[in-house]
């Protein structure tokens, strides 16, 4: 009798846990509710978006954490980078960005190209500096200069300039599940509950399909 009262309460506290940190995530709070949705990639998916920079340390401090999180997504969620373009040395890096992502380098050299800037001190500031250094991890620099100054790479830089508009950001790294909902790591209170919050997040949007 006992060991069944026991297991009662355990379940009934265990419950309680999952109740309690439901309700820890408010809109207003930790994260804001989009007046007006964006349309997500694959409607099919639940879809969660970085905004980011790579000139930005915290940026550079929550990548860690947040591969560690994506390599555990399941696979009715998807993750993609946006750059996020306020002007200058943002819209360069981004553009840099969404050339690698043309080039189908992005995933082997996206920790390099944050390295180099925060590690190594590398500017990255010019599209000859940028191929000077992607030379060193593989990338052809004649091909990556033609990709850099492509239609298609300028077309990706004016989509992503829209998108950061219809999120609404102010800064960065900011994150978007669904195109619905928007937090940073400031209002969900550091790089570890931001990652909650995004998991509640993406369960709330799984529950309501």
């Amino acid at each position: 009798m006992r060991q069944l009262v026991l297991s009662a309460f355990l379940v009934a506290s265990s419950l309680l846990a999952v109740s309690a940190n439901a309700q820890e995530f408010q809109a207003g709070k930790e994260y804001v509710e989009l007046s007006n949705p964006v349309p997500t990639a694959d409607p099919e998916k639940i879809e969660v978006v970085e905004l980011f920079w790579y000139g930005c340390p915290h940026c550079y401090q929550f990548e860690p954490a947040l591969n560690a999180w994506v390599a555990e997504l399941p696979d009715d969620v998807d993750f993609k980078r946006i750059p996020a373009m306020f002007g200058g040395q943002w819209n360069v890096h981004g553009q840099l960005f969404l050339t690698l992502e043309a080039m189908g380098v992005e995933a082997k050299v996206h920790d390099a190209v944050f390295d180099a800037i925060h590690q190594q001190r590398k500017r990255l500031a010019t599209p000859e500096q940028m191929a000077e250094f992607l030379a060193t991890q593989g990338v052809d620099e004649a091909e990556f200069l033609k990709t850099y100054n492509s239609f298609g790479v300028k077309s990706r830089v004016e989509k992503a300039k829209k998108q950061g508009m219809a999120y609404q950001i102010t800064g960065v790294p900011v994150l978007v599940v669904n195109g619905k909902y928007r937090f940073d790591l400031g209002s969900a209170g550091g790089p570890e509950r931001a990652l909650q919050v995004a998991d509640y997040l993406i369960e709330k949007e799984r529950a309501a399909e």
